[in-house]
């Protein structure tokens, strides 16, 4: 496996992710505030996904492990902190779902269904205060497509040895390759 520089993976997720050091702060003031609902989100995550046919072979006979899980990833998500571990952690979520094969669709569709079973939740807390709502929302909106950056990134690494595998391709040919191509047709890397 290709050695990952977390510090710079963290660094373009945020970027990409426009999750900014005033959506950390935010998260940190607000997570005592959230963390009571997130059972509630992932109950309503997993009755969801029951719901999808392609989805109930990952799910059955293992939901309940699964949800308890969830639920301290969730935690994990809005607790942080949002350095080089927390993107090594969120890589190696990928990973894990990479093993069990899991369809890459699957993590983006996730990641919707938290923001639509979360929304409500801060929509009621901060019913009275819209420009917090605003912001809070912002940050949970960074924070959930942050690590949704970062956990694919898992599904490209196994792609690429997969690619490599059965092409017999060694990774310096690979990218020496890549670099031809990025030169060739003005590419930037990435």
């Amino acid at each position: 496996m290709r050695a990952i520089d977390f510090t710079e993976l963290n660094q373009q997720a945020k970027l990409f992710a426009g999750f900014e050091q005033d959506d950390e702060t935010l998260l940190n003031a607000v997570c005592a505030e959230l963390v009571p609902h997130l059972d509630q989100v992932t109950e309503a995550f997993y009755a969801e996904l029951m719901q999808i046919e392609e989805a109930k072979p990952f799910l059955d006979g293992r939901l309940d492990a699964l949800k308890a899980t969830h639920r301290k990833w969730l935690e994990k998500i809005f607790t942080g902190p949002y350095n080089e571990d927390f993107a090594a952690y969120m890589h190696q979520v990928g990973v894990v779902h990479v093993q069990v094969r899991l369809p890459e669709k699957f993590m983006a569709s996730g990641i919707g269904l938290i923001g639509k079973h979360l929304m409500p939740v801060l929509a009621q807390s901060y019913q009275d205060d819209t420009a917090k709502l605003s912001q809070v929302m912002r940050a949970v909106n960074g924070v959930t497509t942050y690590c949704l950056i970062i956990m694919q990134t898992s599904y490209r690494e196994h792609e690429l040895e997969r690619f490599m595998e059965v092409t017999g391709i060694s990774e310096a040919l690979y990218a020496n390759l890549a670099a031809a191509y990025r030169e060739k047709n003005g590419v930037s890397a990435e």
